[in-house]
């Protein structure tokens, strides 16, 4: 009887030890970092890479999480982006990485010339690389999709602050992207596109122009106005920005007679009519100025020679020589001379 009791206590030891290991190797603390962290889990990871991953960046015990991964019957990682938290037990991070339930990203999308700036921005954010977003943004696929040419790629982003997983693809992207834009051009803006018989790539590269004009919101329906009464007249429109965008030159602060010869259909001092494409991404103010335009009888403005940012307008050409001798007087008053 002795021995049965002796036996039958060292099993009950025995189970107690083991359900402490189990309780210990699901539940104790595997996350012992002071502040939340961003795991990325890369497309195509296998188990192996996954384990080495969290052994390098959050010193796992990857034992542990062995056994609690084949118990969980967790064998395939899913890319992704996860907050990972101290404190987190092995249940927790098995069971969080196996469900695929990542954090999303914020993106903001704004400040950018061109498809390949847009790029940069975008792959600092997402798994893509800028090689391989730019690709598909000008990709046959991409142009017959959205009936879009090289130049007019960027009408398919909207400047705002858009929620994305990290591992979306560049498809899914650009997908996302245009869908915002298509409802940010709801049936009210589309009639006010029609009223100004322009198409939705046109709108935005007179707003692109109106963007690089002015940074004072109020100022900007007046500039608009300013363009489309050229436009309509059929003259030049003689935008300062489109020949900064066509020399390629983006430190230019004066644009000199030198800058005017440049031979670009982006140059519309040489070209009527809007350029092929816009030459920034312009934001929501400057879309609405557009749409919303000032109905004036002004054909010319040129910068305040007061610093302020805002301009002084003109309906004459006398009354415009006037005010660019005033800002001219100032630029070489403070030696700005290209």
């Amino acid at each position: 009887m002795k021995t049965l009791g002796s036996i039958f206590l060292t099993l009950i030891l025995l189970a107690l030890i083991g359900g402490w290991y189990a309780y210990d190797t699901l539940y104790s603390p595997i996350i012992h970092t002071s502040d939340n962290k961003v795991f990325h889990v890369p497309s195509q990871s296998t188990m192996s890479q996954l384990k080495s991953q969290l052994a390098t960046q959050l010193e796992v015990d990857t034992s542990k999480f062995s056994l609690v991964a084949k118990a969980m019957k967790f064998s395939t990682p899913k890319a992704g982006r996860y907050q990972i938290s101290e404190g987190m037990s092995t249940y927790d991070l098995v069971s969080i990485l196996r469900s695929g339930r990542q954090s999303p990203i914020k993106l903001t999308v704004n400040n950018v010339r061109t498809i390949q700036e847009l790029a940069g921005l975008l792959s600092r954010k997402l798994e893509s690389d800028s090689l391989s977003l730019i690709q598909h943004f000008i990709s046959d696929g991409t142009f017959e999709k959205y009936k879009v040419q090289e130049e007019t790629v960027l009408t398919l982003f909207v400047p705002d602050t858009y929620e994305m997983y990290w591992n979306t693809s560049p498809a899914k992207v650009l997908q996302r992207f245009a869908s915002e834009r298509n409802k940010y051009f709801d049936s009210m803006r589309k009639k006010k596109m029609q009223q100004l018989d322009m198409t939705m790539e046109e709108v935005y590269t007179l707003a692109s122009i109106v963007q690089k004009e002015t940074l004072v919101n109020d100022e900007k329906p007046k500039v608009a106005g300013v363009y489309i009464n050229r436009l309509r007249r059929d003259q030049l429109l003689q935008a300062d920005p489109t020949v900064v965008f066509a020399n390629g030159d983006f430190g230019i602060k004066r644009v000199l007679n030198k800058h005017l010869l440049k031979d670009s259909p982006y140059n519309t001092y040489m070209h009527k009519g809007l350029p092929p494409g816009p030459i920034y991404m312009p934001d929501k103010s400057s879309l609405e100025a557009v749409l919303n335009y000032e109905r004036h009888k002004y054909l010319y403005f040129c910068a305040s020679p007061d610093n302020s940012g805002r301009h002084l307008f003109a309906k004459t050409l006398i009354e415009h020589n006037n005010n660019a001798n005033r800002y001219r007087a100032y630029l070489n008053k403070n030696r700005i001379y290209k």
